[in-house]
């Protein structure tokens, strides 16, 4: 199946993906921390419903048949948000066959509509989310106010609804310290940088995500728009400090040491792995060593904890665990 980290999409040098999701609530219908179990499955049937009326055919998972480690890795693959991996009873995941897109029911909203596009495509992501959003709209009617746009749990999902990121890969910004005063600049069009991994305060292999966080009073276009263009100044700086960076001993001889050591590691956690990926894409982008920059996308997201465990089909020790991941990382990479 074809996923936003195994896909190349519109300026793949520095951009893994993008995202948006879509924040909607049933008109007239309490929301869900106010529903108890019986109630949530009643609304949950009710959005399945409206899908087979639009003709749109998805899997249906039930969060809690998962083992944790299988909804963590959902959430690894950017499927459902980390908090709906932790999911109340009644929650439903639907994952959509024909398009990269999935729905996640009676969480914090009724319905959050979650869409991935690889590469700089916001807007892709946004038309697939937004056709979904329009489908169950004629079926559901969702809580709509002429003035404050739509209405949700959460007041900073009010307006719009819509979060939108990309995903970066900003080895040479970090490098030289850039990226910092860039934050604050899009901070003032509003929208963050943060680390794409773990906490989103710490930086794990140079990854980040940019994302928005106005929803009231601008439209979907105008915001979609200042997200894109902060990234492709971001995308600009990014190899003019490349390009200069490249041509140190001391970055290629980081570069050739992480390739070394993610070809020949016995064992490797998932930090290490993170940050030794991020060597060797700059140089697989650059020209420094051969690989593929798409494998390379693929092993940051598949090789996480617990998708190693899925793969496992149980949870592993952590010496297992890095074990399995060093083995899978090498005949990636040299396959």
């Amino acid at each position: 199946m074809s996923t936003w980290f195994n896909t190349r999409g519109p300026h793949p040098d520095t951009v893994l993906a993008s995202f948006v999701r879509l924040a909607r609530n049933i008109e007239g219908v309490p929301y869900p921390v106010r529903l108890n179990v019986r109630q949530k499955e009643a609304l949950n049937e009710r959005v399945c419903a409206a899908l087979t009326a639009a003709k749109i055919s998805c899997s249906v998972i039930r969060p809690d048949t998962l083992y944790p480690y299988e909804a963590v890795s959902l959430a690894e693959q950017c499927v459902i948000t980390p908090e709906f991996a932790a999911a109340a009873d009644g929650a439903l995941l639907l994952r959509l066959e024909d398009e990269p897109l999935s729905l996640m029911l009676c969480d914090e909203d009724h319905v959050r509509i979650l869409s991935s596009a690889a590469g700089l495509a916001p807007e892709t992501a946004y038309e697939a989310a937004s056709r979904c959003d329009d489908l169950l709209d004629a079926q559901l009617h969702f809580a709509f106010d002429a003035r404050l746009g739509f209405l949700n749990q959460d007041p900073s999902n009010i307006g719009t609804g819509m979060k939108a990121s990309v995903l970066m890969h900003l080895p040479a910004l970090s490098r030289n310290g850039s990226v910092a005063y860039l934050a604050s600049t899009a901070a003032r069009l509003g929208l963050t940088v943060k680390g794409a991994f773990g906490d989103g305060i710490t930086v794990k292999g140079d990854m980040y995500r940019i994302s928005n966080t106005l929803t009231l009073g601008l439209s979907e276009e105008d915001a979609l728009g200042n997200l894109k263009a902060l990234c492709l100044q971001l995308a600009t700086r990014e190899r003019a400090a490349a390009e200069e960076q490249i041509g140190e001993l001391a970055v290629q001889d980081k570069i050739r040491r992480a390739w070394a050591v993610l070809s020949g590691a016995a064992l490797l956690s998932a930090d290490e792995m993170t940050e030794m990926l991020s060597a060797v894409r700059m140089g697989a982008v650059y020209g420094l060593i051969k690989a593929d920059t798409a494998v390379i996308n693929e092993l940051f997201v598949t090789m996480q904890p617990a998708s190693i465990n899925c793969i496992a089909g149980q949870k592993l020790p952590r010496a297992e665990r890095d074990a399995l991941r060093a083995k899978l990382v090498r005949e990636k990479l040299l396959n």
